[in-house]
């Protein structure tokens, strides 16, 4: 370099530059051979020396930060801590590239490059041999699965962290990726990809996990060259980051379970080998042999677009289609909504609000006193020596602490809650998959990802959105080629929602597919012994088949459905989480599902039900209506069990107290009070003595002595002190006494 070290520096160091240099300085201040004390905080800061933009930056800067992250790397393969040799080099490096900051202000010439960082990959006399630095790369893995042992003793704390962040680094990822398909340069994403693998790699490395530190390192390293525009976005590298942030993610799931004590101890193996060898192949501009390359209709390879690596815009679609028949490639994709948003909408968002981490276990304790503090202020309140008292200041003052405490209910329950932009944004990642093995092309909307939702319910949501969004792509959305003939657009659209109604949530999962074919339904309800072949009923009542236990039309046994199970398991785990799911279809133009889901678990809305002395809690979910009976309105079939007609149809009774084996005050069906609840398709009568009306209630745990029995969900201390048993709806319908009577109303109705 001594060709150049006396020509005039270029105005394109950024000032703030000098404060990056001077912070390394400090670092560089306290290492210690070996110890990693300061690597980490060096590391980030040659990163945000990268990110600094000026207008001609002169290749001695940028060759600089090469040489060092080169030799963070070094550190991190290899020891992970600092040595005599690398800190004397850092110290000179800091003296160096704090002349050429300061040499900016001053109009100095460049300053000699060090000859001995010659061994570091930069130490010749000129430009050439600085341009021609290579940063090093980790060693390819071995055939065998490196392994990661963890030591919960000593790194709990940090290995909580590592985990915590760690999993929303793969979601950025994950969703950045997503981002790219539809606009492959978009610099903004790609960058937030790159930030989120030298995040990954810099805690990785701190903890000494090497095989995930090695593997985020060379998936940074091709996403680098995407931002020097030395590589271009395709399928293969959209594939490559996939199976990288899939393979980081197992690993980050196996410190979970770890930390959580379901797998102590085991070493974590993880599958980074293979992935490693393709990133190093995509560094060097081979093509990725796991992405074929796309097809024509006729099956013919179309060339991928040439790579130009100097171009400041690369304009690539991500599949290429046949000039022949763009209107509907036969190779799948998808394609996320339009307009999709930057990715620092999607996951950043607006945080001048601020956020700190907490304990979620803390914070279920905190919304269960709040719940004990409502439940004594009621008692207070409702105490009958306590409403004797005529003081009109002390009914202010009560007034006063039921507004309180409702308040401090509502703050508390809130603080429960978060958006179900998480759910349904790895529904996204789904549908993209799910589209590429089936060879369709489906677009997946979101809509009200911002709608909150208690925490507890949210975590129990994935797996019915998993089960409704397979069975949508496999037996809903037709081929490209089948849609066209249709006069459809070659797209299947997957629409995703959820609102707020009634003070509980809505989510809608509709789709623009073949819809739901009651005959066929029928057929195979039929041919399975699900219903009887002389079963009278409507096109609704079919089209629920689908949610019976073993129930599929599916010809074949594939891996993504045909086995029966599926729509059962999402009613199955919807109704445990209090709610209700709907479908509506028309033949030839889509079905839609719709869920219906209480805000939170925690605090349910009641109909509080007198059987004798006794109270019970029925959720207001459950029930379709309440009436008293009038004469006639009950009979006996075939002398096996009560029902009850309403409007045409005969409905199963089931009287509470004689199930429960509980006394009951009404003399005569005349005098007690009918309550029809619901669970998925099927409606009974419980019989009781009276209504006392809708309250809120916190529900709580009936404890171990109860754990056996099935027929309560919980209790809840009401307003005047007494305890409340909440009543398990789907159970009480699946008693065999009400089974058998339910048959034979069945068999009536038809």
């Amino acid at each position: 370099m001594n060709a150049n070290h006396d020509a005039p520096l270029p105005p394109g160091i950024p000032p703030e530059a000098s404060d990056r240099i001077g912070r390394i300085g400090e670092e560089l201040a306290f290492v210690l051979p070996g110890e990693d004390d300061g690597l980490l905080p060096i590391n980030h800061f040659l990163l945000d020396l990268e990110e600094l933009r000026g207008d001609e930056i002169p290749a001695a800067w940028t060759e600089g930060l090469k040489v060092a992250r080169g030799w963070i790397d070094e550190i991190l393969d290899g020891s992970g801590k600092f040595t005599e040799t690398s800190i004397r080099r850092f110290n000179e490096w800091h003296a160096y590239m704090s002349s050429v900051a300061d040499s900016r202000s001053e109009g100095l010439g460049l300053p000699a490059w060090p000859l001995d960082w010659a061994g570091s990959g930069a130490g010749a006399d000129d430009v050439s041999a600085v341009t021609s630095f290579v940063v090093p790369v980790a060693a390819s893995g071995e055939e065998q699965e490196p392994a990661c042992s963890l030591n919960l003793e000593e790194d709990l704390e940090l290995l909580g962290e590592f985990h915590a962040e760690s999993l929303e680094l793969l979601q950025t990822i994950e969703q950045g990726v997503l981002v790219l398909e539809s606009n492959p340069t978009d610099a903004e994403t790609i960058h937030s990809i790159f930030r989120a693998f030298h995040t990954f790699k810099g805690g990785a490395g701190f903890l000494h996990l090497d095989a995930p530190r090695n593997l985020a390192h060379e998936l940074e390293t091709v996403l680098d060259l995407v931002r020097r525009s030395e590589r271009c976005i395709d399928a293969g590298i959209i594939n490559l980051i996939l199976a990288g942030a899939d393979a980081l993610g197992q690993f980050t799931r196996a410190i979970g379970a770890q930390l959580q004590g379901t797998d102590p101890g085991s070493p974590i193996a993880v599958p980074t080998s293979d992935i490693i060898r393709r990133a190093k192949a995509a560094a060097r501009g081979e093509t990725d042999p796991l992405s074929p390359p796309p097809r024509d209709r006729s099956g013919n390879e179309v060339p991928p677009a040439p790579v130009h690596p100097s171009a400041e815009v690369i304009d690539v679609p991500v599949r290429q289609s046949a000039p022949s028949a763009p209107e509907a490639p036969s190779s799948a994709s998808f394609s996320p909504k339009p307009s999709v948003a930057p990715v620092r909408e999607i996951l950043g968002g607006d945080s001048s609000g601020g956020f700190v981490k907490l304990d979620t276990a803390k914070l279920d304790s905190l919304v269960d006193l709040v719940g004990e503090l409502v439940v004594a202020q009621s008692m207070v309140v409702e105490n009958p020596e306590v409403r004797a008292i005529e003081s009109s200041q002390f009914v202010r003052q009560l007034r006063q602490l039921r507004r309180i405490t409702s308040d401090l209910q509502s703050t508390a329950t809130s603080m429960r809650m978060v958006p179900v932009r998480g759910a349904f944004q790895k529904m996204t990642r789904l549908v993209r998959d799910l589209a590429a093995s089936g060879g369709k092309k489906v677009q997946l909307l979101l809509e009200g990802e911002e709608t909150e939702l208690d925490r507890n319910i949210v975590e129990k949501l994935g797996d019915p959105l998993v089960h409704m969004i397979r069975n949508s792509v496999d037996h809903g959305i037709e081929p490209p080629d089948e849609r066209i003939a249709r006069g459809k657009s070659a797209n299947g659209t997957i629409r995703l929602s959820a609102a707020h109604q009634r003070g509980g949530i809505v989510i809608r999962l509709s789709d623009d597919g073949n819809g739901l074919d009651p005959v066929r339904i029928r057929t195979k309800a039929i041919e399975r012994g699900l219903i009887r072949g002389d079963a009278g009923m409507d096109e609704s009542d079919i089209v629920s088949l689908i949610f019976l236990p073993g129930f599929s039309t599916a010809e074949a046994v594939t891996d993504l459905s045909g086995r029966g199970v599926g729509m059962d398991v999402v009613r199955s785990n919807i109704e445990g989480l209090s709610g209700k799911i709907e479908v509506q279809s028309v033949p030839g133009e889509g079905t839609t599902f719709t869920i219906l889901l209480p805000l939170t678990l925690a605090i349910i809305d009641g109909m509080l039900v007198g059987v004798g002395e006794d109270r019970y809690i029925i959720p207001t979910l459950s029930i379709r209506e309440s009436f008293r009976p009038q004469p006639g309105m009950v009979s006996t079939i075939q002398g096996r069990g009560e029902v009850v007609s309403v409007r045409g149809r005969q409905t199963p009774l089931l009287r509470l107290g004689r199930y429960l084996g509980r006394p009951t005050r009404a003399a005569s069906l005349e005098d007690a009070i009918i309550v029809v609840v619901e669970s998925g398709e099927a409606a009974r009568g419980l019989v009781v003595d009276e209504l006392l009306g809708k309250q809120e209630v916190v529900i709580k745990s009936l404890g171990q002595t109860f754990r056996h029995q099935n027929l309560l969900a919980g209790s809840a201390v009401l307003g005047d002190g007494s305890v409340g048993l909440i009543l398990d709806v789907d159970t009480l319908v699946k008693t065999p006494t009400f089974q058998h009577t339910a048959a034979t109303a069945d068999a009536s109705n038809a």
